[in-house]
């Protein structure tokens, strides 16, 4: 199994030719220091409206976590709509909810108008319950189509298992709306454009320093320095010490991914959907069938510190037998790890710091959907063509706790792991009272 860098999305990825390092002194509108999911969505909405722009990256167009994700995209974010709700309000609460939808949006257009066929979006997805729950599954979706017009479907135990051919699930939602696809492929079609549009994008530049430079700012880099009015900081989980307001505000999350060798006929004995899956443990797992399911792409776990790949993936590939004790002999060729940022409400983190200086980071466990909103509202704020950005204001720059908070971390997903073991025990000790 192959290193941290090496993830299966890199070895597939549409061939084109590496951005140049910066080497010289720059001047734009707008400054993007980060080339992810958000800092390629921020860059390429000012482009479009006519702003001259530079992005930087430390390494190369998502080299972190959105070129390393499960590739889901959907509405929500990585925390529940009631916990939203209880901070910010219900009416503030739903308007942040059709943001994230809009997010879904956002990235199916762009792959359409910009003809990206690499991402190679497939329609679907499932949320599979481990523990019996039909009634609240069915109030959540009569609940998302009142709410927000949004249209699930209820999947009952023997049709979830039609799809899923295991004892583990119980019941499903299905959203056709929701997709998924090859992030990576998506990143490298929105630098495309940008660049099309004039935009000029710098691999391996990291951004050293930032410093006031009259009414505007001055990114330093090691080759060379570019003058802008306005910074956009999006580097996610490597934003590191350029920014300490930043570096204090949110936790460096690792995830651990895994892909298989091509067994079609095996995984169409275990796996018989094209839509993504993911369960209702909140330490969950998530996967999905790629290469037109010749193989399986299994997600889950988290580390607060960076651990070998290849024994992470063990772990996972123990996870997916258990859930699917047929595929046992499917050999894991490939497992790579992503550095994910996370705030302790576990909200985006939107906003500006001070004139000309903005952020759009930590989108950590819910990405695909919210680097998308996220890039386009802070660009609307930067162009002032809106202020939806402070939408996201509420939840702001809280401290992220320090090693303290990065244990926290730690010890709150065992205990989930504990809970979810607990939960679903109990779900079978009932399944097997009722006969």
């Amino acid at each position: 199994m192959s290193d941290y860098i090496d993830s299966y999305y890199r070895q597939t990825a549409t061939p084109h030719t590496p951005y140049p390092v910066l080497a010289q002194s720059e001047s734009a509108d707008v400054c993007v220091v980060g080339a992810g999911l958000a800092g390629l969505t921020a860059a390429l909405t000012l482009a479009r409206a006519g702003r001259s722009v530079v992005l930087l990256d430390a390494e190369r167009i998502a080299w972190g976590a959105s070129g390393r994700n499960g590739g889901v995209v959907s509405p929500g974010y990585a925390t529940s709509f009631d916990l939203i709700s209880r901070r910010v309000g219900e009416d503030h609460a739903k308007q942040l909810y059709r943001l994230s939808i809009e997010g879904v949006d956002i990235v199916r257009e762009n792959i359409r108008a910009l003809g990206i066929d690499g991402a190679q979006p497939v329609s679907g997805t499932l949320r599979m319950s481990r523990f019996e729950n039909s009634q609240a599954m069915r109030n959540y979706v009569a609940w998302m189509g009142k709410t927000f017009n949004y249209h699930l479907r209820f999947l009952a135990r023997d049709e979830a298992r039609e799809l899923a051919v295991t004892d583990k699930y119980f019941n499903a939602v299905h959203n056709p709306q929701a997709f998924h696809f090859h992030p990576l492929n998506y990143a490298l079609g929105l630098a495309r454009e940008f660049t099309r549009l004039g935009g000029r994008l710098y691999e391996a530049s990291p951004a050293a320093s930032i410093e006031r430079d009259g009414a505007g700012r001055r990114v330093r880099t090691p080759g060379g320095t570019v003058q802008a009015r306005d910074v956009l900081i999006a580097c996610g989980g490597y934003t590191g010490k350029l920014v300490p307001r930043l570096r204090r505000s949110y936790l460096p999350i690792l995830t651990y991914m895994v892909v298989t060798q091509e067994a079609p006929e095996l995984i169409a004995s275990a796996i018989r959907t094209t839509s993504s899956i993911g369960d209702s443990r909140r330490a969950s797992d998530y996967y999905r069938l790629v290469d037109g399911g010749r193989r399986v792409l299994w997600g889950g776990m988290i580390t607060t510190r960076q651990a070998e790949p290849a024994r992470l993936g063990k772990l996972l590939e123990h996870r997916m037998l258990d859930t699917y004790p047929q595929l046992a002999g499917i050999r894991i060729e490939r497992a790579w790890s992503g550095k994910m940022a996370y705030a302790r409400h576990l909200m985006p983190q939107i906003g500006k710091l001070e004139d000309g200086l903005w952020y759009c980071t930590s989108f950590g466990g819910h990405g695909m959907n919210t680097t998308s909103i996220g890039g386009t509202v802070i660009a609307e704020g930067i162009l002032d063509a809106s202020d939806r950005f402070r939408l996201y204001t509420p939840f702001g720059l809280a401290w992220n706790g320090g090693m303290l908070g990065t244990a926290a971390v730690q010890l709150t997903y065992w205990k989930y792991q504990i809970n979810d073991f607990l939960q679903e025990r109990l779900a079978r000790r009932q399944v097997r009272a009722g006969g």
